[in-house]
């Protein structure tokens, strides 16, 4: 059960954006495995991938083909990684994109693929072929619900959200889905995103808006440590809403930046809070690093400890794991100086236990569904938030039976 989230209810529909979604017969188990996006004719699109050297295939032809020409439609499936599947992989990814553009008119380096699922298993090849033209016949505005369940593997629910903005009198509407549970670790974004907006932007604007944003928040979060195969995160921008175009950056930029900054967190939010096996939602402070590297250095040690995790499924407040864990970070500080927090419980000061802490204030703490864990330095003035999940036996279960 996700740790303190729902499902939305509906998803608001984004000017010149069309999706779809079906059940192809990809995954084992019947459910809806195929999505489609459209882009109306004149939009932007901007994406991030995966740095894992092995990138699943689909990741190598969306990286060509989004560097070749204007995007009309992305096609993702679930169940099936395309990754690990060397040039079999290669051609299947670039045949789907073919099947797209047939139907639809137009080129194959208008398609971007993306995939999800198992690694190193071909891909139903006529399965996407049967369905790819009833994908087509389905697109609609209001088919964001569906896309959002068609992107799953293990999640256990639909992570989505919507916002909107107003340009100089003008509604600006945002959406964004999201799909991940675990291989969450990040070096980019750590699983896939596909967000919207009909706001008109400059391309290179809206690339950099798209980099911001995932810094912010993809680019924070761990369930695992593993980064997968396939992550991307997507931007689309229509133009379609009727606002003045955004050509520079200014109070219009900021607008759409700290919306589209907003939806990201969100999902990202949402990726740890439906972790594989998750009891727990940990947030991670670290203040006063002497960089802000040093500070997620330190946050992604704790983040990333298994002695640490298993504690918090206890509830256990075994706080030696916490300091322990800061040791050994590789970032310098003075122990004497250090201070560590759970919630708003000192439980490290003067390099050891904090005079003022008791067991029975960490226990409280501790068997909170949602944690805060700060860390203060104090030797320097950057920080850094990572969230993070805990480890629990549903993790090992889900995990060990995932090809069953």
């Amino acid at each position: 059960m996700a740790v303190g989230l729902k499902e939305p209810e509906k998803l608001l529909a984004v000017r010149g954006i069309k999706a779809a979604a079906m059940v192809a017969g990809i995954k084992k188990k019947p459910a809806r495995d195929l999505v489609l996006f459209e882009l109306a004719p004149g939009s932007q699109c901007a994406a991030v991938f995966t740095r894992n050297v092995f990138c699943a295939a689909p990741v190598s032809v969306a990286k060509k083909n989004l560097s070749q020409a204007s995007t009309r439609y992305l096609l993702i499936n679930s169940g099936n990684a395309n990754a690990g599947t060397g040039e079999q992989g290669m051609r299947d990814a670039l045949q789907t994109c073919q099947w797209v553009a047939d139907a639809a008119g137009c080129s194959g380096a208008e398609v971007l693929p993306f995939s999800t699922g198992v690694i190193g298993e071909n891909m139903p090849m006529a399965k996407f072929e049967q369905a790819i033209p009833q994908l087509l016949a389905s697109l609609d505005e209001d088919g964001w619900l569906e896309a959002g369940r068609g992107i799953m593997t293990t999640d256990t629910l639909l992570k989505g959200i919507s916002r909107q903005i107003d340009i100089n009198g003008t509604t600006v509407t945002i959406t964004g889905v999201a799909k991940g549970s675990g291989m969450i670790r990040p070096d980019m974004a750590t699983m896939l995103a596909f967000i919207a907006t009909d706001a008109a932007i400059a391309p290179e604007l809206l690339d950099a808006c798209l980099k911001t944003a995932v810094n912010l928040s993809f680019n924070a979060i761990t369930v695992d440590g593993d980064t997968s195969t396939n992550d991307a995160c997507v931007l689309m921008a229509s133009g379609q809403s009727g606002a003045d175009e955004i050509k520079a950056a200014g109070k219009h930029f900021d607008l759409l930046q700290a919306a589209i900054n907003e939806v990201c967190i969100f999902l990202a939010q949402a990726v740890i809070r439906d972790g594989e096996g998750a009891t727990k939602y940990i947030t991670l402070d670290v203040i006063n690093a002497p960089s802000a590297q040093d500070a997620r250095q330190v946050a992604y040690t704790v983040a990333h400890s298994p002695l640490v995790k298993t504690a918090l499924f206890a509830s256990d407040p075994n706080w030696g794991r916490i300091l322990a864990a800061v040791g050994r970070s590789g970032v310098n500080f003075n122990i004497d100086e250090i201070e560590i927090y759970l919630g708003n419980v000192c439980i490290v000061s003067a390099g050891g236990r904090a005079a003022s802490y008791t067991e029975a204030q960490g226990q409280a703490v501790m068997s909170q569904d949602e944690i805060t864990i700060r860390i203060d330095l104090k030797n320097g003035d950057s920080a850094a938030t990572v969230w993070t999940s805990d480890l629990s036996y549903d993790y090992v279960k889900i995990n060990a039976e995932y090809r069953s």
